[in-house]
């Protein structure tokens, strides 16, 4: 998924029919896979985005911000005008706690790729699914499998939806967040790594092996974006490969990096490619 977000960062939270002014404002791309990218791309990784923006003048916006961070773009909807979801995003000024609102996917459905568009596409070696615009990750997850070598699929599984029935199941890394709840029954990927906010990480991975990576204790601003940091990070460890339990240690880095800069994009800056 691919969105603007417009960023607010405020010393209060409004109630209701109240109005604060914000001490300061940002807009950028966002969405889990797009933020993502991003981070992939700045650690130096060759980081291509799937998803359907369109020709609409918020998707201009967002496409732009994403190509000034070397991201490239398959757009499903290219050529038409869609409604590109905008996300509203409150950052607390204390604590850098965010709050967010958002139509996500659901405003720009039904939109696939083709196995000829993917096929002209660099092969990939890492596949991050994060499950917004679930024919696209069907038909992504489909190619994928048919290649040979095939590449390592990560789910992105920050909160349950019916998409995940059909991907779980063939995804070699599930990175999920400690809610996050499968029902009954549903196959399950063999290596998962679990987020606790700023608890230790924990890991299992394809032969069962566990184990937990701590974070470390720093001066929070900002977690807009962190668990995307987190994934982006994973997955181009992964591509290098390394191991689960290493590649998790490279994610936590970079996500603890990310909370401490105020700002979107601000943080790349700080984000080393070793």
């Amino acid at each position: 998924m691919a969105t603007l977000d417009v960023i607010h960062r405020s010393a209060v939270r409004p109630g209701p029919n109240q109005k604060v002014t914000a001490v300061r404002q940002d807009v950028s791309a966002g969405g889990p896979a797009a933020n993502a990218a991003v981070t992939a791309a700045t650690l130096g990784a060759r980081a291509l985005l799937i998803s359907a923006m369109g020709s609409g003048p918020v998707a201009s916006a967002a496409r732009g911000d994403l190509e000034r961070h070397g991201v490239e773009i398959l757009d499903a909807a290219e050529g038409r005008e869609i409604p590109l979801a905008v996300s509203a995003v409150m950052v607390d000024q204390e604590t850098g706690d965010r709050s967010v609102v958002s139509p996500d996917a659901a405003l720009a459905a039904g939109f696939d790729v083709t196995h000829a568009a993917l096929d002209a596409l660099p092969r990939p070696d890492v596949v991050l699914l994060d499950g917004h615009h679930p024919d696209l990750a069907r038909s992504v997850l489909a190619y994928a499998k048919s290649l040979e070598p095939r590449p390592l699929i990560v789910l992105d599984a920050g909160r349950w939806r019916p998409v995940f029935a059909d991907l779980l199941g063939s995804a070699d890394v599930t990175a999920r967040s400690a809610d996050f709840r499968a029902p009954d029954g549903v196959e399950q990927s063999r290596a998962v790594v679990a987020t606790h906010g700023p608890g230790p990480v924990t890991w299992c991975d394809k032969d069962g092996r566990r184990g937990s990576t701590d974070v470390p204790t720093v001066a929070v601003r900002d977690t807009l974006g962190a668990g995307d940091a987190f994934h982006g990070a994973l997955s181009v460890a992964l591509a290098r490969g390394a191991g689960l339990e290493a590649a998790v240690e490279e994610a936590v880095r970079v996500a603890t990096i990310r909370v401490q800069y105020v700002g979107p994009r601000s943080w790349l800056e700080h984000l080393s490619c070793a």
